[in-house]
């Protein structure tokens, strides 16, 4: 809707400064619109070389306008508004809009306008011009680097999630490979040995099992890496993410044995918090914390930022959910020109006995 919005400004062209009479002045500007609207709508669609020259050609539209209807500057303004969507730089916009408006001074001097009512619209179409022109050019750079922001970001996970992947294989492969071997070659050896020396046999099972069961702690061990990483990656997306928006992030995790659902809504409420904290909180640092007490794991996410009044949304709604299924529970405190604090508890699951430990060994 925002073209449509920008439309409205063509009213300045209908508001006869001159006080015109007659309605000659009328027809030549309805006409006038004939030829602008295909020219407006086509800037929408067009780069480069192609969208310099429709704006060039609005902006003369503008100037062969001036002689009957002094409100044309309005043309030279939706001109200007081109050049930032052409890439041109900020000091090229002003110099290229100095120069146009120079010409209109030119022609309104030529016309017969008086020379103040003549500086005084040229001043007032150059303030407009430049000052639309450059948010404009600005706003476009600052949706280019949200574009590249969530690139990178992307990109991050990517890598994260390629390197995890590498790092798993390599592990299975180192892990397993030389272990299963060895299962391999002393069971068919305890099957040989088993009619002609059954001690040795023995020997050799009982071989097998122990290098079972190391290769099996083995693997648990890197399956809790395995689960770190997806936390530690979100960490380093959120470091990226708040960094480039000049947001320090410090961040300090315990060695907390955390199951898959819990490190799955912890790192899911990292990243809720984070994306809060880039949007809205015009902070400057942050700070996440990870520890457990009595059975209880704490993540602490803080900022030094406006602490306004937090309207819950969709995101953390969401993360209430899926906390209220793992019998966790989201806390928030915001005070204004302090910063916000979000904590989130879970409770982790209880250890397996001794004997359960025992049986599953027995059974692996």
């Amino acid at each position: 809707m925002a073209p449509l919005w920008s439309l409205l400004y063509l009213f300045f062209l209908f508001a006869n400064w001159a006080n015109a009479q007659g309605n000659s002045w009328l027809w030549w500007t309805l006409l006038s619109l004939v030829a602008f609207l295909p020219l407006y709508f086509a800037i929408f669609h067009l780069k480069g070389r192609a969208l310099l020259i429709c704006g060039a050609a609005i902006a003369l539209l503008g100037l062969l306008l001036t002689p009957i209807n002094p409100g044309a500057n309005t043309y030279l303004i939706y001109a200007a508004c081109v050049l930032p969507h052409a890439g041109i730089a900020p000091r090229a916009i002003v110099t290229t809009i100095a120069a146009v408006i120079v010409l209109y001074v030119i022609e309104m001097s030529l016309i017969g306008f008086p020379q103040r009512y003549v500086l005084l619209i040229a001043g007032i179409t150059f303030f407009l011009a430049t000052a639309i022109t450059l948010a404009n050019h600005f706003q476009r750079e600052k949706d280019l680097r949200q574009a590249e922001l969530k690139l990178s970001h992307e990109e991050v996970r990517r890598l994260g999630a390629l390197a995890e992947r590498e790092r798993i294989g390599r592990d299975l492969h180192d892990l397993l490979g030389h272990t299963l071997s060895l299962i391999t070659l002393k069971s068919e050896l305890a099957a040989r040995l088993f009619e002609r020396d059954a001690p040795a046999a023995r020997r050799e099972i009982i071989e097998v099992e122990r290098v079972a069961r190391d290769a099996l702690a083995q693997v648990r061990r890197a399956v809790s890496g395995i689960r770190a990483a997806g936390l530690a990656a979100e960490l380093a997306s959120a470091r990226l993410l708040l960094e480039s928006g000049d947001v320090r992030l410090d961040y300090h995790l315990d060695d907390v044995g955390l199951t898959p659902e819990v490190e799955t809504v912890l790192a899911l409420a990292v990243r809720e918090a984070v994306t809060n904290i880039q949007r809205h909180a015009r902070a400057s640092r942050a700070t996440i914390r990870l520890g457990a007490q009595d059975g209880v794991v704490c993540l602490s996410i803080s900022d030094d930022g406006r602490g306004a009044v937090i309207e819950p949304g969709n995101g953390l709604l969401g993360m209430r959910e899926r906390l209220r299924g793992l019998g966790g529970e989201l806390s928030i405190h915001a005070e204004r020109g302090v910063g916000t604090r979000l904590e989130v508890r879970v409770p982790l699951p209880p250890a397996p006995s001794v004997d359960a430990v025992t049986a599953s060994n027995r059974i692996a």
